[in-house]
């Protein structure tokens, strides 16, 4: 049985919703923003600084980031992690990127668990202590009018300029995903399930996904 899921989603497509009924129908932990908080806490980074700069652009040392390794260049910051008792030198993206990352390995850990974005498909995929077997991948889109609709309705956009910032926010979250990853946002070969939420809807969107859980 799949333990913990990771939810992928473009802007506007119900992703947060979905992954969040699909918890609750589960009985499991559900994660977004919170992390957000969990990992200032861990880091000693503030909130709002995370939040803001969480899908920056990094300068692109993924690998040395993700073997837990130090490294210096101009124009860093240090930053102290919990899971690395030497400081680290980091861009301010990267300490962002690892800041999550920690907490997102962490969560995992402990058990069964939805958690949505910030390329936790990615890092729970190459993390050795999870095992992939458990681990549910899904990413959920929506054709583009369904959700600059939705974009209206639920968050508040201008009708005028919510099809631009659409676009600019899937921009933003594909540029800050292949940087980490440098693999492509959305390509299906990284996921085990691609959702069309537009045709079943959000409510069945998860108990499609839900079943698939239990089937696995």
């Amino acid at each position: 049985m799949k333990k913990i899921i990771t939810i992928s989603r473009e802007y506007g497509s119900g992703g947060h919703s979905i992954a969040k009924m699909t918890a609750e129908k589960l009985g499991v932990p559900f994660y977004d923003s919170e992390i957000i908080d969990m990992a200032a806490k861990d880091s000693g980074l503030s909130p709002d600084f995370i939040k803001q700069n969480e899908q920056n652009i990094s300068s692109g040392w993924l690998y040395t980031l993700l073997l837990g390794a130090s490294y210096a260049a101009p124009g860093t910051t240090s930053v102290a992690t919990n899971h690395n008792a030497a400081m680290t030198t980091l861009p301010l993206a990267d300490q962002v990127f690892n800041a999550q990352r920690n907490v997102i390995i962490e969560l995992a850990k402990k058990g069964p668990c939805v958690i949505v974005g910030r390329c936790a498909d990615y890092i729970l995929r190459h993390c050795e202590d999870i095992n992939r077997d458990e681990l549910l991948n899904v990413f959920v889109y929506a054709p583009l009018a369904d959700k600059v609709q939705r974009a209206i309705e639920q968050k508040g956009l201008n009708p005028a300029t919510a099809e631009k910032e659409v676009k600019l926010i899937d921009k933003r979250r594909a540029n800050h995903y292949n940087t980490f990853t440098e693999r492509t946002w959305g390509n299906r070969i990284h996921y085990d399930l691609l959702l069309n939420s537009s045709l079943l809807g959000l409510e069945k969107s998860a108990e499609l996904i839900v079943e698939l859980v239990k089937r696995t």
